[in-house]
């Protein structure tokens, strides 16, 4: 008995190991294919120099949209359409302005830029008295204080955190609640502290919320350092002032679009696999890391597995999803129609998180089912640069899917120290993005994309 244990065991070792090196041999073709001819870069130039921001609503979003249906033709997309969704149109509708006013009239100009989604100030801007809060519950013991001011949050990225985006997690309820927070209590405006651990003066967009049944208030982000030059201020003197001018205004829904292509399944047409990134950016520059890198990476997974005549079991699905950044009306409506048509979706991959590195990522599975794929997966991955499975869900776009079909979904997961030097800003431009750092983002992706359709979860 013993014996014929040991003689299944070793056959199914032996099987286990020839498809281990038969995978291995053929990512490395992926690989390859990706280094030598790989088309990502060239892409990314493309989008962010004759596109560059891609606003909902604006015209970027339209030229991005044509770019994208005539890239995925080009990389050899079998089928490629728009999916109509309506989106918000928020505009900035000028230059954004603020200054602190020290007594005596003493004025130093402070670098900011409104929020997402927000009001204006109108032309002649709001001038008064700023109030220094540090946190939520200082805000509360404060709150007879804020009627007629300007509320200044100055909460700081944690340092301590070593994946960026838990002290992203931890600090932005502020940019997305804090202007309700304050108007609560009467305040004219809110300032906050950009996200990020950056050593710059950069501020950070991004989108706020408001909470209906309160006012809506005028709200900005401001640079480190005027952030560190405010504070300090207002601790040493309470009279300080701040004028604030921003233009911006939401106007109503307009039309806007997802982006799809596909390469047919040849066993299972009917079922699919999503892979993709959105195609909306904040308007200060050229969203090249969020998210022109993971549309490109998307992009590269189709190409590269066409070029190397791979024929996929299973429909996979390229999406280049509209409106992420201040409403998810994409990738809510592609869940929202998948569920309509009964469609059968059996993995949703997203990048999200910039061209950097690849370090892992992120899958929503029991952990039995994850540690499974830890032993056989990643050692296929691991010259690439991915060395972990992290348990958890997928990018915001791909999240519909979870909820509404109940897919597996998965994120990369990049090295994060550089994202947020450069997320939401003026500064997200093509000469931030490293060209080999991309390509072996597009290898890990087109990997998991072939395990997944080979395989299963």
């Amino acid at each position: 008995m013993c014996r014929l244990l040991f003689t299944f065991g070793f056959i199914l070792s032996s099987v286990l190991s020839f498809s281990q090196s038969e995978d291995s041999v053929f990512i490395r073709k992926i690989a390859d294919e990706i280094l030598v001819n790989g088309k990502a870069y060239s892409n990314l130039h493309e989008l962010t120099k004759t596109v560059g921001g891609r606003l909902s609503g604006s015209p970027g979003m339209y030229k991005a949209e044509a770019w994208g249906m005539k890239t995925l033709k080009d990389m050899g997309a079998d089928k490629v359409w728009l999916q109509e969704c309506m989106v918000p149109h928020w505009v900035r509708g000028g230059k954004d302005e603020a200054k602190l006013i020290l007594p005596g009239n003493k004025e130093t100009p402070l670098d900011v830029i409104a929020l997402g989604n927000s009001v204006g100030t109108g032309s002649k801007g709001v001038t008064a008295r700023a109030i220094l809060i540090n946190n939520k519950a200082e805000l509360e013991q404060r709150k007879d204080e804020l009627k007629g001011k300007i509320v200044f949050y100055n909460y700081k990225f944690n340092p301590r955190f070593i994946q960026t985006f838990y002290s992203y997690g931890d600090a932005v309820i502020y940019r997305e609640l804090g202007a309700s927070w304050a108007a609560k209590y009467g305040a004219l405006a809110m300032i906050t502290r950009s996200m990020t651990h950056s050593v710059d003066n950069i501020p950070h967009t991004g989108s706020l919320d408001y909470i209906d049944s309160l006012a809506k208030i005028p709200a900005a982000a401001i640079g480190l350092w005027d952030a560190d030059k405010l504070a300090k201020a207002i601790s040493d003197n309470k009279e300080v002032k701040v004028f604030l001018r921003t233009n911006a205004k939401m106007l109503p829904d307009t039309l806007g679009h997802n982006v799809i292509g596909e390469l047919t399944g040849s066993e299972f047409p009917g079922e699919y696999i999503t892979v993709g990134g959105h195609l909306d950016s904040w308007d200060p520059a050229e969203g090249a890391h969020d998210d022109g890198a993971g549309c490109v990476h998307a992009i590269e997974v189709l190409r590269a597995l066409k070029a190397i005549g791979y024929k996929p079991r299973h429909t996979i699905r390229v999406v280049l999803f509209a409106n992420e950044e201040n409403g998810l009306r994409g990738g809510t409506k592609y869940a929202e129609e998948a569920k309509a048509k009964n469609e059968k979706h059996i993995f949703g991959l997203e990048s999200d998180a910039g061209g950097f590195t690849p370090r892992g990522f992120s899958i929503g599975l029991p952990e039995d089912k994850l540690e499974k794929i830890r032993k056989e997966w990643l050692p296929l991955l691991e010259n690439y640069g991915v060395y972990q499975f992290v348990k958890g869900g997928g990018g915001a776009d791909v999240g519909p899917l979870k909820e509404l079909l109940g897919t597996p979904v998965s994120e990369l997961i990049p090295d994060s120290q550089r994202y947020f030097d450069y997320h939401h800003t003026r500064n997200d431009v093509l000469a931030n993005v490293n060209k080999r750092e991309l390509e072996l983002g597009c290898i890990n992706m087109a990997a998991l994309i072939y395990l997944v359709d080979k395989y299963g979860l």
